[in-house]
């Protein structure tokens, strides 16, 4: 009798109907958007806080050596990067809890990666060896990069298991994109207008030096009251980075805290959020193997590292070239107030356009900006609209690649339905190349600077140095903005194979579902 039952609730009509309506799609609410875009907070914020004032924190601040800042920057991001992939691993084979099974690491890691960060901007004290100085925020960088990894590569993942359709995802990547600028701003504005008081004083003080030097009025005396003077200001500006890096590092806990209690996870088509079953080199290789990804993967890459280098020696290009340092923190604001504002444009002309156009009309406006900024000198309307020009492309670079890493995500499903539970290493390896890019622009930058004759803490440099930031901030980066722009044109998956792409994986999603309550049956 309960055998019959089963066969006519399969079989008849009425009750197909409804069970097709409850296979409908729930859409994303508002307020899970919200949340989860907050939760995305801490990385942008701290990695452009670092990015924007780290090299001129460790060279002006800390005055340790170009070559010493340089090891620090890239081997601290080299071994960032290293981490990624193995966080991803090890989040793909961790099982589910109570609370999800990428929440958790969120959470866990979240405690000492707020300790951590503060302990990057602490100056120990002046006493220290070069050696002793260089070991403690190396030492400091990599434990705060390794948390941030177990919090940042879950979480990147986390877009793949919010439910909803994908265009309920690609709205909480809108969203996640617009929090994330606000929070690259917030991060910028805390950091930037603390210390940018600090920051100008000493420009001050070093403009005095010059000026007397100039008019031949150099004395003994005049010596000892600019050294005085600079020696006060480097111990409050050392205390500005400590009070900023506090504030961000509070709205980091409470960014975790958001994503904790508004976030819950949802299973995606063709994935179980259970352990992965196959072995990591194995998983490796699959994703290597799968063209859309490399094309993804690499021209993220180069756009990311030209960037990035432009944006390392903004703080140091702005002081010693353009003649803007006691503003670079206003510019810096006016670049991420574009970029916060921008992002709302970039969404609503990816709906329009599709997403490989519209990467194409964003990273091309960076080129003419880094030109004129690289050209002009005591102009601030001019650097300012600069500026406003590199946020929304800025923009645009933030919002696609990471709005297009789902589709490729979906194709590899696609093509292989066999393998799930493999989105954390995809998106692991995708953070990888992003933060090694970070590693070797800065590192690349400081290195020579460090052969063209950089000195810490001087308030002139020769020709050399000039020339150097000269080339590290426009030339290098427009080269490789072009070589992105040539690796997006080979991307293949354009709108009407994304659209299909979806097609086929709501059918496979069908499939698998019949099949399990065939088997189940």
């Amino acid at each position: 009798m309960i055998l019959e039952l089963k066969i006519l609730t399969r079989l008849h009509p009425l009750t197909k109907k409804k069970k097709t309506k409850k296979q409908e799609v729930i859409a994303i609410s508002l307020s899970r958007k919200l949340c989860y875009a907050i939760g995305g907070m801490p990385y942008p914020m701290t990695l452009n806080a670092r990015a924007f004032f780290m090299p001129i924190f460790f060279l002006d601040v800390v005055q340790m050596k170009p070559f010493y800042v340089s090891v620090i920057l890239f081997l601290g991001r080299a071994w960032d990067a290293i981490t990624d992939p193995i966080v991803g691993y090890a989040v793909s084979k961790s099982g589910r809890t109570r609370i999800g099974k990428l929440i958790p690491w969120i959470v866990y890691s979240t405690p000492m990666g707020v300790v951590s960060y503060i302990m990057v901007w602490y100056t120990p004290q002046d006493s220290m060896s070069a050696a002793s100085s260089f070991s403690w925020y190396f030492i400091w960088s990599c434990l705060f990069d390794t948390f941030m990894s177990c919090y940042h590569v879950p979480y990147s993942s986390l877009n793949m298991f919010l439910g909803g359709s994908d265009k309920d995802r690609d709205s909480a990547t809108g969203y996640r994109m617009g929090m994330e600028m606000f929070a690259i701003l917030l991060g910028a504005a805390i950091q930037g207008q603390v210390v940018g008081v600090y920051h100008a004083k000493r420009m001050h003080a070093c403009s005095h030096l010059n000026d007397s030097a100039t008019l031949g009025n150099y004395s003994l005396e005049v010596e000892l009251n600019f050294t005085t003077s600079l020696s006060d200001t480097l111990q409050n500006t050392r205390r500005a980075y400590l009070i900023s890096a506090l504030v961000v590092g509070a709205l980091y806990f409470l960014s975790c805290l958001v994503l904790l209690f508004g976030v819950k996870e949802q299973l995606a088509p063709l994935s179980n959020l259970d352990r992965l079953q196959m072995g990591y080199f194995t998983g490796m290789k699959m994703i290597i193997n799968h063209t859309p990804y490399v094309c993804l993967v690499f021209g993220f890459f180069f756009s990311t590292v030209a960037f990035l280098m432009a944006q390392g020696n903004f703080a140091l290009f702005c002081t010693h070239v353009a003649g803007m340092g006691a503003h670079f923190q206003h510019l810096v604001l006016i670049l991420l107030v574009a970029a916060t504002l921008s992002v709302p444009f970039w969404q609503a002309v990816l709906v329009r356009l599709g997403k490989k156009t519209t990467i194409f009309i964003g990273l091309s406006l960076c080129v003419p900006a880094l030109i004129i900024l690289s050209t002009v000198k005591d102009n601030f309307p001019v650097i300012a609209f600069s500026g406003i020009l590199i946020g929304t492309s800025v923009a645009s670079l933030c919002l696609l690649p990471w709005s297009m890493l789902p589709d490729v995500v979906d194709d590899f499903k696609v093509k292989n339905p066999s393998c799930s539970d493999l989105e954390p290493m995809f998106y692991s390896c995708y953070v990888f190349f992003n933060k090694f890019g970070g590693g070797l622009s800065n590192g690349i930058s400081t290195l020579a600077l460090h052969f063209a004759g950089y000195q810490p803490g001087a308030c002139r440099h020769n020709s050399s140095v000039i020339i150097t930031l000269q080339v590290l901030f426009a030339p290098v980066p427009i080269i490789l903005l072009l070589i992105g722009l040539v690796l997006f044109y080979f991307y293949p998956i354009n709108e009407q194979r994304r659209q299909h792409i979806q097609t086929q994986l709501q059918k496979l999603a069908s499939e698998n579902k019949e099949i399990k309550k065939e088997a189940y049956l």
